[in-house]
This record gives C-alpha cells, structure tokens and sequence, in this order.
C-alpha cells in the first residue's frame, strides 16, 4: 500500500486551498519505528531511563511500547499547547526527579514545531529554580527526548532518539498515526 495520498484541505475560513502530502503509519511502521528508537537508546551503556514520559495524546501510545519493550516504568503528562495551553499539566515532582539526577526519557510522536518540549522545560526550570548550566546539564544528558518523527524545522534541537525524518519548511506534510486514522461512523462503541 502507498503510504502517500494527497489531500486538499482550507486554511482558515478564507477558503484558500493548499495541497499537502498525506504519510499514514501503519501498526507496523509504529512497531519498526519504536524498536528502532529502544536500539538506539541500548546503544549508550551509560544511559538508561529510570521512567518513561509520554506526552498525551500522540507521545501516549509510542511511549506505553518503548516502555513495555524496555520492561521500564511508564507515566504520562498532558501538554496541550492548543487551545491557549487550558490543558497542560505541571509536574513538578518529574522535575524535581530530573533535577535530582533521574534519567527520564520523553517521548512524542512528532518534534513539530518545538513548542511542545520547550514548553515542557520552562515548566521544568520555574519549578525547580537553578542555574542555567544546572538545567543545561541536565536536559542534556539524564533527561532526554524521543520522537517517532523528528521535524528538521523544529525550534527545538535536543531531540537525541527518532525514527523518522521530515523537514516541513521545504515540504509541508500531513502526518497520520494509526490510531488517529479512525472514523467515528465506524465505532459501535
């Protein structure tokens, strides 16, 4: 199966039109792309997560896998930057467990834009007052961030783990996970 459709969409209620690529994940890719990110992480022998975060909702699902595939302890944490960040959560005992010296491993489904992970260490900073070099250290080595897909026109550059590349600047696409490709007609629920 061709893993690329086109898609036309509106940008905003102007009713100007834009093609963007479409790229659908299969359970497959999702199961390829996670054991891909563990190798890389078993590949440093000084580095290993004391606990897994994944960000809701599209970190949630690739994060409950690295956990179970590593056998590590998994948590969540809800950022949403839409809708005026009204639902992101502050936790400010994982910073302190970061700022304590635990390896935490972060993971996404995408490092689209940045927002979401610089968003997450300012949260991190205010609660846990230190230097900047205290939190440069340690966002740059026990705490780390892992993504299926790496977007090389991210503002943020401290993704370590990913599986999968794309550089939306030259090239806008629309990225569909499995588990977001569902219909609600189709739910019985």
């Amino acid at each position: 199966m061709d893993n690329k459709k086109s898609l036309q969409y509106y940008v905003n209620s102007s009713q100007l039109s834009k093609e963007v690529d479409k790229h659908y994940f299969s359970w497959q890719n999702i199961d390829e792309m996670c054991t891909k990110i563990v190798l890389d992480i078993n590949k440093d022998e000084h580095w290993r997560p004391d606990y897994i975060i994944g960000i809701t909702r599209g970190g949630n699902i690739p994060a409950t896998i690295i956990s179970h595939m590593m056998n590590i302890r998994g948590e969540a944490l809800k950022i949403n930057l839409r809708d005026n960040g009204q639902f992101s959560e502050s936790n400010t005992w994982m910073a302190q467990d970061a700022f304590e010296g635990k390896n935490i491993l972060i993971v996404d489904d995408i490092n689209d834009t940045g927002n979401t992970f610089n968003w997450l260490m300012e949260d991190w900073k205010k609660s846990m007052p230190s230097s900047k070099e205290d939190w440069d250290r340690t966002f740059g080595y026990n705490v780390r961030f892992a993504t299926l897909v790496e977007n090389y026109a991210s503002d943020f550059g401290l993704v370590k783990y990913y599986a999968y590349t794309v550089n939306k600047a030259e090239k806008d696409v629309w990225l569909v996970y499995p588990w977001e490709n569902t219909s609600i007609g189709e739910y019985d629920g």
